[in-house]
């Protein structure tokens, strides 16, 4: 296993924990980079297949943890993008002055 290799990784996955953490607690993607999460995927795929076709070797560990962390950032936006969307459409329809949006159900297609 590359020492070197090894250490970059965990540089790199020690950041994706706090940015899911922060996604999470402020409901916020706005300045979030959808494109810049899914390069950094396909990144780790590509490290992944490297290390399963042609150097097999427990860092791929690592790269699996960050892929995961960084697929659980990149479901957050798309749900919360989602949910900022329904809330502005909300926003802008008509609603009697009792009624809370939040407290209006939702179907999702």
């Amino acid at each position: 296993m590359s020492v070197l290799e090894a250490g970059m990784m965990v540089c790199f996955g020690a950041s994706w924990p706090f940015q899911v953490v922060k996604t999470f607690k402020s409901k916020e993607v706005g300045g979030k980079s959808i494109l810049f999460l899914w390069l950094v995927e396909i990144g780790y795929v590509m490290g992944m297949l490297h290390h399963i076709l042609y150097a097999p070797d427990k860092v791929i560990y690592l790269y699996l943890m960050n892929f995961i962390l960084v697929g659980a950032d990149m479901t957050l936006y798309y749900k919360y993008k989602h949910d900022a969307k329904v809330r502005a459409d909300l926003a802008k329809a008509e609603l009697p002055a009792n009624v809370v949006p939040e407290e209006i159900p939702v179907e999702v297609e």
